[in-house]
């Protein structure tokens, strides 16, 4: 078996690697619980396995390296509402990445990393702050959504919602990502249904075209921050390389391949892009698209000198877009007081 790790495997390819070791299909089914069930696995776990099994695991665990990705809780912090809770989860190469989980009312909602550091650079991102360092596997991306899973306070809530949100830019890792997503969204594992999966994007353009000719089945956000070239290229200095124009072309053609709402998320940063003016630019640059807007409030940085919209300039903001006939919501804020922005906790306990 070539995979790094078991959660590196989507359900047909464990059932593969089982036959390719002489194991019949069959077991694969107990497998697949035991890497995806409520607790954690351990040795009670591992003995409820046929001993068919047992004895593959342990030669696995031996020969070819972990048995599955274990993510070491590095550091956490839970906010003062306890519906927010943020995990600094260590890598086997000595680096870390951050997983949230965001409880709202009937629901509870995982946000989770994508790359150790991230290649984008947005000015006010700590993760964009700190630069590239590496893409993660599929299995480390599917680990941090079992731990959130496994992680979560007692209750009737389960995971249902996932959003690639966290470190990293998805779509500049798409095939790891998408490998990773086949898994979360299968109905015998985590069962995180595909339109209840967001992928965010600074605006990758190939990997939106991507998605759109592939027919990937889940949700496009989108972070714009900024309706003219120069506007944004100051914010998203990826914009050098995928201009404006090129990113609202590819979200047409995404729109008229798959038929779907796209997510457009906007950084409300006090006189930067929070104005009635900018929010008029917004929506006549998204006229025609089926889109909702998503408005942020700024999470300060230490890398960044922006401070966070006022109450009444993302009301205002928010109005216009509505007015113009588009969806519009100020995001709910959790987790503030945790450092819940993308890189935060990473950048503070670094």
């Amino acid at each position: 078996m070539t995979a790094t790790s078991l959660y590196d495997l989507r359900r047909d390819q464990l059932e593969a690697a089982l036959v390719d070791a002489g194991i019949g299909s069959g077991h694969a089914a107990a497998l697949w619980r035991w890497l995806y069930g409520p607790t954690t696995n351990g040795t009670g776990a591992v003995a409820s396995l046929a001993p068919v099994l047992r004895r593959w695991l342990e030669t696995h665990g031996e020969v070819g390296g972990p048995l599955v990705d274990q993510l070491p809780i590095v550091a956490s912090t839970v906010s003062g509402d306890s519906r927010a809770r943020k995990w600094l989860l260590g890598l086997s190469d000595g680096h870390a990445v951050e997983s949230v989980a965001m409880n709202y009312p009937g629901r509870v909602t995982a946000c989770v990393s994508t790359q150790a550091g991230c290649a984008m650079g947005c000015v006010f991102c700590a993760t964009g702050q700190m630069g590239f360092v590496r893409h993660l596997r599929a299995g480390e991306i599917v680990a941090q959504v079992v731990h959130v899973s496994r992680h979560l306070p007692p209750g009737p809530e389960r995971l249902r919602n996932l959003v690639l949100m966290g470190m990293g830019e998805p779509l500049h890792n798409y095939d790891q990502v998408m490998q990773a997503l086949a898994i979360v969204s299968d109905r015998a594992g985590l069962n995180i249904g595909p339109s209840r999966i967001t992928v965010n994007t600074v605006g990758v353009v190939p990997g939106i075209l991507r998605m759109a000719e592939e027919g990937q089945p889940y949700n496009l956000g989108v972070s714009l921050h900024g309706c003219t070239e120069s506007e944004r290229a100051a914010l998203v200095p990826v914009s050098a390389r995928w201009p404006l124009d090129d990113l609202i072309a590819a979200c047409r053609t995404y729109a008229a391949r798959t038929g779907r709402k796209i997510f457009f998320a906007w950084t409300l940063i006090d006189e930067v892009n929070d104005t009635s003016n900018h929010a008029s630019r917004l929506a006549s640059l998204l006229s025609g698209l089926a889109a909702h807007v998503n408005l942020i409030r700024l999470n300060t940085t230490a890398g960044y000198g922006g401070k966070d919209a006022s109450d009444e300039a993302a009301s205002r903001f928010r109005s216009v877009i509505q007015a113009a006939g588009l969806p519009c919501t100020i995001r709910q804020r959790r987790g503030i007081d945790v450092a819940a922005g993308c890189g935060q906790l990473r950048t503070e306990k670094a």
